[in-house]
């Protein structure tokens, strides 16, 4: 399966929440045994990370995966495009890459 593209916009020092579906083939990808992991970075050879989303599944029948940030979090991050991408990982299948994409920060004004 070759990853999703999606590009979306990150604002600065809000909470940050988005529920996302895994789907193989039109059905939901079963991800028990799956742990999520997302980060983003400037540019894709960047050594430092931006970002590190929290990434959970949260039903693994249904192929849910939760992503978070906190406001704090989101607050420490530059206004920018930032690439990223959501990987899944299991002992027996390895890593694959779900989605990428860039990320746009917009600046935070009331702090």
């Amino acid at each position: 399966m070759a990853a999703g593209k999606y590009d979306f916009t990150l604002e600065q020092g809000t909470t940050f929440s988005r529920e996302i579906t895994v789907q193989d083939s039109g059905s939901a990808m079963n991800l028990t045994g799956y742990t999520p992991r997302m980060q983003m970075r400037s540019t894709h050879d960047s050594s430092t990370i931006a970002l590190t989303f929290t990434a959970s599944v949260s039903n693994a029948v249904q192929g849910k995966i939760q992503l978070s940030a906190t406001d704090s979090a989101t607050s420490a991050v530059e206004e920018g495009i930032y690439v990223y991408d959501l990987e899944i990982e299991s002992s027996s299948s390895g890593v694959t890459r779900l989605m990428e994409g860039k990320v746009t920060v917009t600046p935070e004004v009331t702090r």
